[in-house]
């Protein structure tokens, strides 16, 4: 058996993400996933659901208020995500 054609287990799954078209859709889990850890537990208790259309994160919120200064700080969100998850996955985000 050659040893070049070994490859770990993470770089297959790698391989195979990309192959298929998959690794855009796991990045978008990843983000919903960390919605707490991005922005706090204040936030994420408000949030009431959340989903990714053609690379725009919605996001319903339970609080008006919230939602209005979140609104206001969207740069600053985008800015977050994109630092802590990827700058691919989404290019807008709106508060619902």
């Amino acid at each position: 058996m050659k040893h070049d054609r070994i490859q770990s287990l993470r770089e297959a799954i790698d391989k195979y993400l990309k192959e298929e078209n998959l690794e855009g859709k796991l990045n978008e889990h990843k983000l919903i996933g960390m919605w707490q850890e991005l922005m706090g537990p204040t936030i994420a208790s408000r949030t009431s659901r959340m989903f990714i259309k053609k690379k725009t994160l919605y996001v319903n919120m339970n609080s008006a208020p919230l939602k209005q200064e979140l609104n206001m700080s969207k740069v600053k969100v985008l800015k977050l995500i994109h630092k802590k998850v990827g700058i691919n996955i989404i290019d807008d985000v709106k508060f619902l």
